[in-house]
């Protein structure tokens, strides 16, 4: 019998749910392997952007802002107070030593010196007549008309009277010498670099009103953090740029270092004597100083590979195409590079890219270059 005939004999009914039947088992296994089977997701391995760790041998270097000023300078303040009435100078006038800059209006002053001058005359005529009362009294003591006590009595009121005349003279003197202090001199040849008193400004003794540059040396002076002072040396090379001027370039050395930091900035005070200042720098020029810290054993990085935990700094290394996490020391920083002083060596892949998706022995590829470029 063939197969045609057997179908032919089976009712067209059974034959559909035989259909039926089929079709629902093929469903159910399907399904079956949907619910059953979990997918296996695909492992990707990271592609990361890496640098070679170069040269050993770097050279730290360190800049800061800078003006030019002068080698000495003269903060001048008045040593009486009182009220300003005539100014004399400017900013940028040249001045000689004494040369008159300001005056202070010298009416107490000299009130207080006349009265210390009638002072001193009425001591001098107290002491004169102290003198000859003495001197006739030694007569009769001599003589034997007047008694021991009475000789005592009148040589110590000339003694007094000589050590009021002193008081009064040396009174005098003082206040003659303020009248003097009404004239704020300047205390050497230069130049006028600042001026902050006006006419009108009642000044307390002793404020800074005038300052003046003395003529000679300039020098270039820099703030530094306290972070940054142990590196620094007296007889240190500097390397000086100016702002205004482009192309020039002056070499010097650090010739003094502030034992104390600024009150306000927290910063220490640094200045650099010029081996041959430019003449066409001027005061108040604002420069750019470069410290040459010598050459030292270091590895220069960039600051995205550096990867930080707590407060210890570390890199990602590849090693056998696995990420590899070490902990690294920082000397330092250079520009956009960050001073590596232990913990790399030459030769190392260090990753710069994607840090924070990585784990320890996490397999990696690394881009074509091999180095990130």
């Amino acid at each position: 019998m063939t197969l045609k005939a057997f179908f032919e004999k089976i009712p067209q009914k059974k034959v559909v749910a035989l259909s039926t039947s089929a079709l629902l088992i093929a469903a159910g296994w399907q399904l079956y392997n949907v619910i059953a089977v979990k997918p296996q997701p695909a492992k990707v391995i990271p592609l990361v952007r890496t640098v070679t760790v170069g040269n050993s041998s770097t050279s730290i270097r360190d800049v800061y802002p800078g003006e030019v000023r002068g080698r000495y300078e003269s903060n001048l303040a008045f040593q009486v107070a009182g009220k300003i009435n005539n100014r004399y100078v400017n900013i940028g006038d040249t001045v000689t030593a004494g040369q008159v800059l300001m005056t202070i209006d010298p009416k107490d002053v000299e009130q207080a010196l006349a009265a210390s001058e009638a002072q001193l005359a009425s001591a001098l005529a107290n002491q004169k007549l102290a003198a000859d009362n003495a001197e006739r009294f030694t007569a009769l003591y001599q003589g034997g008309a007047i008694s021991q006590a009475v000789y005592d009595q009148y040589q110590t009121q000339l003694k007094a009277a000589n050590a009021a005349l002193r008081q009064a003279q040396a009174q005098a003197n003082v206040n003659f010498n303020q009248k003097e202090y009404t004239k704020l001199r300047s205390d050497a040849n230069g130049v006028v670099a600042n001026i902050s008193g006006e006419i009108g400004q009642v000044t307390a003794a002793g404020t800074p009103l005038v300052t003046v540059v003395q003529n000679g040396e300039r020098e270039v002076q820099i703030n530094v953090p306290e972070n940054k002072l142990p590196a620094l040396r007296l007889g240190q090379v500097a390397f000086v740029n100016f702002w205004a001027l482009p192309g020039v370039e002056a070499k010097g050395t650090i010739s003094e270092i502030a034992p104390m930091a600024d009150a306000v900035t927290k910063t220490y005070r640094v200045r650099v004597a010029l081996d041959s200042f430019p003449a066409e720098a001027k005061l108040g020029m604002t420069t750019k100083v470069t410290l040459d810290n010598g050459s030292a054993e270091h590895f220069l990085l960039p600051a995205t590979a550096i990867y930080q935990i707590d407060s210890q700094p570390k890199v990602w290394l590849v090693q056998d195409n696995k990420a590899s996490l070490t902990d690294i020391t920082i000397a330092g920083y250079a520009g956009n590079q960050v001073v590596i002083a232990n913990g790399v060596q030459a030769g190392d892949i260090v990753i710069t890219a994607g840090l924070n998706k990585l784990t320890p022995q996490q397999p990696v590829r690394l881009m074509e270059s091999g180095d990130g470029k």
